[in-house]
């Protein structure tokens, strides 16, 4: 049989477009400036940071829950910036005139202090998976880690500086009674009643499941996170569970038998000096306390860890003294007995904030790219190590927390 060699001009071309087609599916592993294509997919810096960040989104509780500011000015951990707080008013009885308040611009000092980071070794192996099998190899167990540490720091973080408690140290809570107590601690402080919202323990939360009122309350929440979470609507709260409520260790003066005030409390001033133990007993940033004066308790928190002399310990305290606490006066000490309490929170989104700011692209030849969305930032860098000569997928977002406003929130002790 007689061969027949295509020698025209345009189907020469398009036989050269072929193979140039096949030749690209047949060798998948050029590298580029921007990743790896792979299994018909680029598995760049940019789509790695934007399927990462909608997965982050997905896993975080108490980010979801309080206020949030981003801005897209590059920083780095260890700066300080001033964030405006949201602002808080008061309704006044109209008597006639009308009592103008300033449109609030108070501004409060966050300092930039975390970095969330996984670092992974990504090989040939895990560059031969398709997206979707990125996401669940890599992404998802990675996102998941992070999120966890975002929700650690932000609660320990913001119930360090909430004074006000109910509750029993120790002691898990297992009725709508905390609920209620819980309620009735922020009506007392005149917290507003819209958007408040509780987090638990999962011992909390394993004694509430059994609750009929709690069985058949109405699930909520926006992301996954929060639907998986929920326990219901209860008390004009909707409550969550989280597995990054922490367990406050308490300072050994707390468990001093009788303490009472020391010297005459100065309204306005954040020092209180107490007296009654026997040496150097301590107290530990975060720990509890109110003060009896006429009838009244006075609910205060340790700023800073702090040391007795001779029994007697200057302490610090995060909101102001409210009232001349006289010489003698009794104070009390929830963690007297159990030494430690588990810090549920009860509060509203402005009590804390939470700060997120991007990280700048790597110099050098690291490829990179920051994704924003809903006041979060997330790095994806991806980059070969020379010295270990291996390459290196690395995801970090940088953030702050401050508890802005601790008065509107309440701790439930456990």
């Amino acid at each position: 049989m007689k061969k027949f060699f295509i020698k025209h001009p345009v189907i020469s071309a398009i036989t050269a477009f072929m193979f140039l087609i096949v030749s690209a599916i047949l060798f998948q592993s050029e590298t580029t400036k921007d990743g790896v294509i792979l299994a018909n997919t680029f598995l760049t810096t940019q789509l790695i940071a934007r399927e990462a960040l909608i997965r982050l989104r997905n896993f975080l509780v108490m980010r979801m829950l309080i206020y949030n500011d981003y801005s897209n000015t590059y920083q780095k951990q260890g700066d300080t910036i001033r964030v405006k707080k949201p602002p808080v008013y008061v309704a006044d009885e109209f008597g006639g005139t009308i009592n103008l308040q300033n449109i609030s611009e108070d501004s409060v000092n966050i300092t930039l202090n975390h970095i969330a980071d996984v670092s992974v070794n990504w090989t040939s192996k895990e560059k031969a998976l398709n997206i979707d099998q990125f996401n669940q190899q890599v992404l998802d167990p990675a996102m998941e880690a992070i999120a966890q540490k975002i929700d650690a720091d932000i609660h320990k973080e913001f119930y360090k500086d909430v004074p006000y408690f109910i509750g029993t140290s120790g002691t898990t809570p297992d009725g709508l009674d905390d609920f209620a107590n819980a309620a009735l601690m922020l009506n007392k402080n005149k917290v507003p009643l819209s958007n408040r919202v509780a987090v638990w323990d999962p011992a909390a939360h394993s004694k509430f499941s059994i609750l009929d009122a709690i069985v058949h309350a109405e699930k909520s929440g926006s992301t996954q996170a929060l639907r998986e979470g929920s326990i219901g609507r209860i008390q004009g709260m909707e409550n969550y569970m989280t597995q990054n409520v922490l367990t406050h260790t308490a300072g050994t003066f707390t468990a001093v038998t009788t303490p009472q005030v020391n010297t005459l409390a100065v309204v306005g001033s954040n020092t209180i000096v107490l007296k009654g133990g026997a040496g150097i007993e301590t107290i530990k940033q975060g720990d509890v306390f109110y003060i009896i004066t006429g009838g009244v308790n006075y609910y205060y928190a340790a700023a800073s860890d702090a040391a007795a002399v001779a029994g007697v310990v200057s302490i610090t305290t995060v909101n102001k003294v409210q009232a001349a606490h006289a010489v003698d006066n009794a104070v009390v000490f929830p963690d007297k007995t159990a030494g430690a309490h588990v810090a549920n929170l009860a509060f509203i989104r402005n009590a804390c904030a939470f700060v997120s700011r991007p990280l700048e692209t790597p110099m050098g030849g690291a490829s990179a790219y920051t994704a924003n969305f809903e006041g979060i930032s997330l790095r994806v860098t991806a980059g070969y190590d020379i010295t270990t000569k291996k390459e290196i997928l690395s995801i970090d977002t940088l953030y702050g927390i401050k508890a802005v406003y601790p008065e509107l929130a309440v701790r439930i002790l456990g």
